[in-house]
């Protein structure tokens, strides 16, 4: 441990003092204490600014038995115990006055030790695990989203905010001076914007960041989405990053890029006498990603909505296989070489708890390592066009069809649920499983339209 991160008994590392000035220089009033359940939901404690080192060097207590997949009642007691990189002033809760600020926090037990159950937990522990392989791991995502319009009582409606497409400039593209604010708050919460656009739909946008480890990328993810619900908000529009909102038009991906990095900081996929510029671990990682890919679905698109959006005909992937061409397929290679190269993995939505589905999907990689693992040839024709012969003549299967074959999926699948853990993996496979039951009682409007007067 360095001198800067050396914490002596009751009191502050130097980065935890840096908040502390900050806070007092930046007159915060209160403190966001954030952190996520299982399901992906932001949760926060409110607390006093005062409280900053109180939570840095106690934590802050609260009761894990009211969250989502947490703990039982008689094992409540819980502490939030914030990490002081993740201090960030939220800017439209300043008003140079006061203000408000987040930290996004670890959670540990009663007896301090880290809980099982903290989706920031599990991840840190599959990066642990790629350390010790001699591996950090570094994902570039691209969130997408809908914009939408409220009614006259403030309700959430599907009445897109403008009528552009796919990287439509104004007027058509209303939305863009809203885009252009959310990159502006995000901006001074530190990211590092890449691009941002209209996606394909009415209402449909992109925002691109930076790539950074996986633990600083999924605390992002959940960062951003905040920040967009919240600038939307300011402009009477409601944010969803639902996966498929509207039938028979695409729906919202988080395409993640991945690469490796080893020791020395070189990017363990990179070989530029490869045809496409990966390395021998790069494909044995893909491999791994490839075979475990029907388990960690559940994980990646965890709501029986993303469903609808895995189907053929709107751009999302459905078939586990690899292209540098191919948007059908699931893992895709992009043009890169050097420090950029990487692979691309289609499937995950913004629905996902961005700690769990990172961890599912970066130990399905690092079992293809330890394995070996082939991912096959690339495949350059559209596998939509495939028939089912073709389709198992060329080996390739589809992703599971709705949330409750997904589940069953990651139940089997003894490295994806390893990596999560028994208490998570257990959690989510009971809640999703629940999710998946009460849809099937349902009855649509689309039944109701289809079957009332025709029996």
């Amino acid at each position: 441990m360095t001198d800067e991160h050396a914490k002596p008994d009751g009191g502050l590392t130097a980065e935890e003092q840096a908040v502390l000035d900050e806070i007092e220089e930046e007159n915060i009033d209160f403190l966001r204490l954030q952190f996520t359940d299982i399901l992906g939901v932001v949760k926060n404690v409110s607390v006093p600014a005062h409280q900053a080192e109180k939570a840095f060097t106690e934590g802050i207590y609260f009761d894990g038995s009211s969250i989502e997949g947490f703990v039982r009642i008689q094992e409540s007691d819980m502490r939030l115990v914030p990490d002081p990189e993740t201090f960030a002033v939220l800017p439209w809760r300043n008003d140079g006055d006061s203000g408000a600020a987040r930290l996004i926090c670890d959670i540990v037990d009663t007896d301090g030790e880290p809980f099982v159950g903290g989706p920031r937990q599990v991840l840190k522990s599959v990066l642990e695990d790629a350390e010790e392989m001699g591996y950090s791991v570094s994902i570039g995502p691209e969130p997408e989203f809908f914009l939408f319009e409220k009614d006259e009582d403030g309700n959430a409606t599907t009445i897109p905010h403008d009528n552009g497409g796919y990287f439509d400039l104004a007027p058509k593209d209303l939305a863009s001076d809203v885009r252009k604010e959310i990159i502006f708050t995000l901006e001074d919460m530190g990211f590092e914007i890449e691009a941002s656009h209209h996606e394909v739909a009415e209402g449909q946008h992109e925002i691109n960041f930076k790539y950074d480890d996986a633990l600083g990328t999924a605390d992002n993810i959940a960062t951003f989405r905040a920040v967009v619900r919240a600038v939307a908000e300011q402009h009477d529009l409601h944010a969803t990053f639902m996966p498929k909102p509207i039938a028979e038009i695409n729906g919202s991906g988080m395409h993640s890029h991945i690469s490796l990095f080893d020791e020395d900081g070189n990017n363990a996929f990179a070989d530029d006498d490869d045809e496409f510029n990966l390395s021998e671990t790069a494909y044995q990682f893909m491999g791994g990603v490839l075979n475990h890919a029907q388990a960690f679905t559940a994980v990646t698109n965890p709501t029986v909505n993303s469903y609808k959006r895995l189907v053929p005909g709107y751009e999302a992937p459905i078939y586990v296989a690899w292209s540098d061409t191919n948007r059908s397929a699931l893992v895709r290679v992009p043009d890169a070489a050097g420090v950029s190269a990487r692979f691309e993995v289609r499937s995950p939505d913004p629905s996902c708890n961005p700690y769990l589905g990172y961890a599912a999907l970066i130990a399905a990689g690092l079992h293809g390592i330890e394995t070996d693992a082939d991912p096959g040839d690339p495949v350059q024709e559209d596998i939509y066009e495939f028939d089912d012969a073709k389709r198992e003549e060329y080996g390739i299967d589809t992703l599971p069809p709705n949330l409750g074959a997904a589940v069953e999926e990651l139940e089997q699948d003894e490295v994806v649920s390893d990596a999560l853990g028994p208490h998570v993996s257990d959690k989510f496979a009971e809640a999703k499983s629940q999710e998946f039951s009460e849809y099937l009682t349902q009855v649509s409007e689309w039944e109701e339209d289809r079957y009332l007067e025709t029996f």
